[in-house]
């Protein structure tokens, strides 16, 4: 069974997604430099962080290593438009990565969850970015980022949901999406265009 026709058993969201092409998850390679992209790109527009991405790897004469952006001078890092934190940031998931490591490999081992607690151990890496990390470098198929605002405003249209506090907020979203498993990931694909692309009235 083709993970839409699972996601599709939940009426609401089937009527958001009806229009939707399928979703192919691509595991992305240097699971380091993912992680500094996703970095940068905190906080930022699409588009600005995308320039600042483009001016990271322009620093390098081919693709850095965590050797090379170990090296790299702080001055360096804050030319391009990082942040005090995000050069000190970048740096530390580079040093992380020469050890204890993040290989594909050693990853592939550990569950979701695992990761997560793995990975935040880096300082300036949260939840969320180690769940984008799962997501689109990993190609993890059943995460779910509770905390993200887009997922959020999707779930409150698409479900009518009330104006309640955040903890309350939580558990009501986490009790919908246990009817995604195990395509969580998916679904919050799905959410996400479907706020970008909502549908005309």
């Amino acid at each position: 069974m083709s993970y839409l026709q699972h996601l599709q058993k939940d009426k609401k969201l089937a009527a958001a997604i009806r229009h939707h092409t399928p979703f192919c998850l691509q595991p992305r390679k240097q699971v380091y430099l993912q992680l500094c992209n996703a970095i940068i790109g905190q906080q930022l527009s699409v588009k600005v962080a995308s320039v600042i991405k483009n001016r990271f790897l322009a620093l390098y004469p081919s693709i850095p290593t965590p050797t090379d952006i170990v090296h790299t001078p702080y001055e360096q890092l804050r030319s391009i438009g990082l942040s005090h934190a995000k050069a000190n940031y970048v740096r530390n998931v580079a040093q992380f990565a020469l050890a204890p490591g993040m290989e594909h490999k050693q990853l592939k081992k550990m569950e979701d969850e695992e990761v997560i607690q793995y990975l935040t151990q880096i300082k300036g890496v949260g939840r969320w970015t180690v769940e984008m990390l799962l997501m689109f470098t990993l190609g993890r198929e059943d995460v779910f980022p509770v905390d993200d605002l887009g997922i959020q405003q999707s779930m409150q249209a698409i479900y009518l949901l009330p104006e309640m506090d955040k903890k309350a907020q939580r558990v009501k979203m986490e009790k919908i999406a246990q009817r995604w498993r195990p395509y969580r990931t998916y679904a919050c694909l799905h959410l996400w265009h479907w706020k970008d692309n909502p549908p005309a009235l």
